[in-house]
């Protein structure tokens, strides 16, 4: 062998022992990982979920609280992973690396896609923070919040519910339109921090725990919005009701509108199956975590009871006015939660005095979801706006009550 080869054969060799020692473990471990997305604004939203292997397809649960949010759609292409929610229309791809996966979670909207950057790290089963300050008071309880935007201008009254116990702290902030859903997080020393990822939505909440005060509140939403709140503690704090918001036009008592179903025949409450029966209409979107939540009461009710005279139907204000996407996202809605009653396809969008304009005889539209219970002679009884979901414990727990007490009476009329 000359110089010059064996010049080459050394350099060949520390190159590929270059190479070897660069390559990466891209093996996907079953367990705890610990995912963090991350805000325009630099906040970090964590969140936890465990990775299963079965049979060679993976799942994946994500953990807020006392819910376990299933994920089945996931594929893998050598080193890189796809995560496709069963809703809303959001993904996560990123790359696998030394227990490690890097990338972004991008949500398909109507018009474009947005993306926050995304790392999960295997093996780490805390949220915020491993070691943690003592506690220095319990919060449990209902606090009276205000949330503001940045400048201080436009305010929305809300409730926190907590419950805690040692450092780590659950429940859920109440709005007059909604829920935040089921929040996860921790008191350390005075600082409190809730999360919460449902595959469509990214919430954090951080404060001061002063006493019977919330300070320097800060709430971080999806991929830039930022609002401020404080709150104080306040066994008595209301919201308003809930039955009042939306409501009939003078001169009106009756709903009335044509929508396709999801096989584009038009549906109108004056049609034969209606007649001589109690209606439950529920204006959703695909794109709402209450309605979502909405969604399986009604299904779960309908299959439990099945009554002959009590129909539900499902009126869609999609995030686009194209039937075929409309269609698509609720379809996905459908399969989840095995809905046993139809969809009607509005065709109009969930923005602003659109839906309004499809149902004329009411004063507003101002939340999804909104529930219509209308009786046998096809009158409106009740209107209620927005929707407590499971994570709110008590006042989910009532509205099931006058539901249930509502829909007995109307059947026995």
């Amino acid at each position: 062998m000359n110089i010059r080869d064996l010049i080459y054969s050394i350099l060949t060799f520390f190159v590929l022992l270059t190479v070897a020692c660069q390559t990466t473990n891209s093996t996907l471990n079953s367990g705890i990982w610990r995912g963090v997305l991350m805000n325009e604004t630099g906040a970090e939203v964590p969140f936890n979920f465990e990775l299963k292997d079965s049979l060679g397809k993976w799942q994946m649960l994500i953990m807020n609280g006392e819910e376990q949010f299933k994920v089945d759609d996931i594929s893998r292409e050598k080193d890189s992973i796809f995560i496709k929610m069963p809703l809303y229309d959001s993904e996560i791809k990123g790359i696998i690396a030394d227990n490690k996966i890097e990338g972004y979670w991008v949500k398909h909207l109507a018009d474009k896609d947005v993306k926050m950057q995304f790392v999960a790290q295997y093996g780490i089963k805390w949220r915020f923070k491993e070691q943690l300050k003592p506690v220095v008071q319990n919060i449990t309880g209902k606090w009276a919040t205000i949330f503001t935007n940045t400048e201080g201008k436009d305010s929305t009254l809300a409730i926190g519910i907590f419950k805690q116990e040692g450092n780590v702290v659950r429940g859920s902030f109440l709005t007059p339109t909604g829920d935040y859903r089921y929040l996860d997080g921790v008191l350390d020393g005075d600082e409190l921090s809730l999360s919460t990822f449902d595959g469509g939505f990214a919430f954090l909440f951080t404060a001061k725990v002063n006493g019977e005060t919330l300070n320097e509140g800060k709430f971080y939403s999806g991929f830039s919005s930022q609002e401020l709140f404080t709150a104080k503690k306040d066994e008595n704090a209301t919201l308003p009701d809930a039955y009042g918001l939306t409501y009939l036009k003078p001169g009106f008592e009756t709903i009335d509108f044509s929508f396709p179903d999801m096989n584009k025949k038009q549906v109108s409450l004056k049609d034969e199956e209606f007649k001589n029966k109690v209606v439950i209409l529920q204006l959703l979107g695909s794109w709402c975590p209450n309605c979502m939540d909405e969604t399986a009461f009604l299904s779960n009710y309908i299959r439990q009871n099945n009554f002959d005279d009590v129909k539900v139907l499902g009126l869609a204000y999609e995030r686009t006015s194209d039937f075929e996407k409309s269609k698509a996202n609720l379809q996905k809605v459908i399969h989840r939660f095995q809905v046993p009653y139809p969809f009607l396809i509005t065709g109009y969008t969930n923005k602003k005095g659109e839906p309004a304009k499809s149902l004329p005889m009411l004063n507003t539209v101002m939340a999804f979801p909104t529930m219509i219970v209308i009786d046998k002679k096809g009158k409106v009884r009740s209107i209620h706006t927005g929707f407590n979901g499971p994570g709110t414990g008590a006042y989910y727990e009532d509205f099931v009550k006058e539901f249930e007490t509502l829909i007995s009476t109307l059947r026995k009329e």
